[in-house]
């Protein structure tokens, strides 16, 4: 096969790679430069797309003698996944970027271009596993090492993406490909791993919002008395189970913490309240994608609202719209802090159904 191995310039999609070597494909890497500042350097873990991170995946390619390409995709990343960031923390939901980033830029721009060029797949260093059904369908299946799946964010993906999809760190633990890659003589072998929002480095996503969305006092409100007992300088700082940092004037009768329970940010009002407030059993989401064949109301299935979330057993209780585009979920048991924009993904076992976006949720039963 010919394969387009994307490289980060991290250790796993260089592992990833070499496996694809290996298989003897007809391999050819690129990195994708996604930053508007090409020139900026990493900081320890933090951040991604940096000019070190371009180095270090044209060293792999040529320890692994393969062709290495730069596209610059910064222009439709910006628009696809930090336009949305910030659009979407305007109106008081809490996004994934990772997941979009997934959607619209590495499985869409990427893997369009890619198939036009002539490839057969896209290879990356994701963990999670690609399986062919006996009816001849595709599935998307969990990682072998829990710590390290990321099907959730992958749970975008439609049936004829996973059909030109490669993920070869599927079977693996992360101290085996870091082992592997030590083995290989890769000097990505001991590179820390990329966390938090690769866009905004210095992980203050407070600021970083508030400079673009602006500062606009506001007053935070007890959800249970509606009297006002602090200020806020901007709703869209705020996301749904937040303790930290509220700085409150009044404290609660019983002395208990408080928790962000609600944001309004056409009122710019901050709701807090105890954490019983945020106990939900019943999840609406809408912009649903799935992975194969959508399920039918009365399903059992498993869901997960964060990346690495408890998995809580659900039944699909409604499914509206042309595709399924909506769909409402009760939980067997109350689940803490689910918030708008978050994505709520259905499993069947390990295999994933499909992902929606919170719209809504509540507490059905007490």
């Amino acid at each position: 096969m010919k394969v387009l191995a994307a490289l980060s310039g991290g250790v796993d999609s260089a592992v990833a790679a070499a496996r694809c070597v290996d298989a003897g494909h007809d391999v050819t890497a690129v990195h994708l430069a996604l930053s508007q500042t090409p020139e900026a350097r990493r900081s320890g873990a933090r951040g991604c797309c940096s000019l070190e991170d371009s180095r270090d995946a044209r060293r792999v390619a040529d320890s692994l003698g393969i062709p290495y390409y730069v596209w610059d995709i910064a222009e439709r990343f910006t628009e696809e996944v930090i336009d949305d960031f910030i659009a979407e923390y305007a109106a008081g939901r809490t996004p994934n970027p990772c997941l979009r980033c997934n959607e619209r830029i590495k499985f869409a721009a990427v893997l369009e271009r890619a198939l036009a060029l002539g490839f057969d797949a896209v290879c990356t260093g994701h963990y999670a596993s690609i399986r062919q059904a006996d009816d001849g369908a595709w599935e998307l299946h969990r990682a072998v090492d829990p710590a390290k799946d990321q099907s959730y964010v992958l749970a975008v993906l439609t049936q004829e993406q996973l059909a030109h999809c490669m993920f070869p760190l599927g079977d693996s633990t992360k101290e085996q490909v870091r082992a592997e890659a030590l083995a290989r003589g890769l000097q990505v072998a001991s590179k820390p791993d990329s966390h938090d929002i690769c866009f905004i480095p210095d992980g203050d996503t407070k600021a970083w919002l508030s400079a673009r969305i602006g500062v606009r006092a506001g007053d935070i409100r007890d959800a249970e008395s509606g009297e006002v007992i602090g200020e806020h300088d901007g709703a869209h700082a705020y996301t749904v189970g937040q303790r930290r940092g509220l700085g409150l004037d009044v404290s609660a009768p019983d002395r208990a913490r408080r928790y962000v329970v609600g944001v309004d940010t056409a009122s710019n009002t901050v709701l807090v309240g105890p954490p019983t407030l945020l106990d939900v059993d019943a999840i609406a989401a809408d912009r649903a994608v799935w992975c194969g064949p959508f399920p039918s109301v009365g399903e059992a299935v498993s869901a997960q609202v964060r990346a690495h979330g408890e998995v809580l057993p659900a039944r699909l209780t409604s499914v509206d719209g042309e595709r399924a585009a909506a769909v409402t979920v009760t939980l067997t048991e109350p689940l803490r802090g689910v918030a708008p924009g978050q994505a709520l993904v259905l499993y069947a076992g390990s295999r994933v159904i499909g992902s929606a976006t919170i719209t809504r949720s509540w507490r059905e039963q007490r």
